[in-house]
């Protein structure tokens, strides 16, 4: 197949890494210096959507593959459709799923989804009292998209009102914080579970977990990954849960309510110490840097299943995994995750040895050198037979990794 693969992240370096690997065409836009090792990257801006309408067109592609979830909350899979073009990501009200956070728990409560209690409110004053009310150590949640930073967890009713201020008053994500949900905490241990459908039925992928905070031991401000393992902790109970309670509710759901969804149903459950999963939100795109250990122990015709749920008609046992386990390991910049420092050259990459996969995320070639574009800048993943193997391996490179500033948590994979 030829297939547009659109977004320049770690994310879209691992799609168009695995597309790759089934023999087809690939071509990326934006892409980055890693894609470009893979695919044909062509500059068009994931805002030009008449661009890359006409990029898709001009390339006759068979199918186009929305990598980030702003331009699917910003419609672009709807107008590719109404072009004809077979494209994997959900319409914008589908992505609303993501794209505001009272969109999705109002929708788990509509479809009696299990999820935290919660109150979605604009008022500082309301904010407060539902603080007061599930007794101070609760979630504070900006509405719309902060970039994976718009979570704050409360250890106190103290904080918790810091929080709703730096949202609702001092604006800290601007618009996507004009609204906030405050939600009662879920007290367990976290799992990100992502599935395929074409609206109707689901290919569930294997289980994920995420190292969200910068410093090691869960400590410090959330970012938006700082590495993932797969498969992840949880047994075939807990997934069959998962499956029954949050992931199928949730596709009758969207059915019922008029939507066809045609993508990436992102998870992120909390499990409590009884077993029970607990919806804590969706994402309506693969996962970054979940993404990266699922493609590396993927086997099977990935391209199949994306355009079988693009059109529709999901076809199942396509896919096959590798026995081992992946542990994906971020490398981030100088600053990460506040005021990010760029344009710091990278080097230690020419000697990787051939098992371990370098995803580039925020990385720019700046006369001929390789250099920092981003908070998050490589995402080293590793296989092996055991965690502590596939750990070695991946921190083996990323000490290698030559980098003024760098940071990475040395406990990815850690946990269990």
């Amino acid at each position: 197949m030829k297939i547009l693969v659109l977004g320049s992240g770690g994310r879209e370096h691992a799609l168009v890494w695995r597309l790759a690997q089934g023999g087809n065409e690939v071509i990326a836009a934006p892409g980055n210096p890693g894609i470009e090792q893979l695919a044909r990257c062509i500059p068009v801006a994931l805002t030009d959507h008449a661009g890359i309408a006409a990029l898709a067109t001009s390339e006759a592609v068979d199918l186009v593959v929305v990598g980030p979830e702003a331009p699917l909350v910003a419609g672009l899979a709807d107008e590719l459709r109404a072009q004809g073009l077979l494209t994997f990501g959900p319409g914008k009200i589908g992505a609303q799923l993501e794209g505001s956070k009272a969109f999705s728990k109002q929708f788990f409560a509509r479809h009696g989804i299990p999820t935290a209690r919660f109150v979605v409110t604009s008022s500082v004053q309301e904010a407060d009292a539902a603080v007061d009310a599930m007794g101070g150590a609760v979630v504070i949640k900006a509405d719309g998209l902060a970039a994976g930073k718009g979570v704050v967890v409360a250890t106190s009713a103290a904080e918790a009102k810091v929080a709703v201020r730096e949202m609702l008053e001092a604006k800290r994500f601007g618009a996507a914080g004009g609204t906030v949900i405050v939600e009662e905490k879920i007290i367990g241990r976290e799992v990100s579970v992502l599935a395929i459908t074409d609206g109707k039925t689901l290919e569930v992928l294997p289980a994920v977990e995420d190292h969200k905070t910068i410093f090691d031991g869960d400590r410090g401000p959330n970012t938006g990954g700082m590495g993932t393992v797969s498969p992840a902790w949880t047994n075939t109970d807990i997934l069959e849960r998962i499956t029954r309670e949050i992931l199928q509710p949730t596709v009758r759901g969207l059915h019922a309510d008029g939507i066809d969804y045609r993508g990436v149903l992102y998870a992120g459950v909390m499990v409590d110490a009884l077993g029970a999963p607990y919806l804590l939100e969706y994402n309506c795109r693969f996962g970054d840097p979940e993404t990266q250990p699922i493609m590396a122990r993927m086997k099977g015709d990935f391209a199949k299943l994306l355009a079988g749920a693009a059109r529709g008609e999901l076809p199942h046992g396509v896919l096959a995994w590798d026995a081992r386990v992946a542990v994906c390991v971020v490398v981030a910049a100088a600053g990460y995750p506040g005021e990010v420092r760029t344009g710091d050259p990278i080097g230690g990459l020419d000697h990787t040895p051939a098992d371990v996969l370098v995803f580039h995320a925020g990385t720019a070639r700046k006369d001929g050198q390789l250099v920092t574009a981003g908070g998050r800048v490589l995402g080293v993943t590793a296989l092996g037979v055991s965690v502590q193997q596939a750990r070695e391996r991946a921190y083996a490179v990323v000490d290698a990794i030559e980098l003024s500033g760098k940071q990475a948590r040395r406990d990815i994979g850690a946990r269990r």
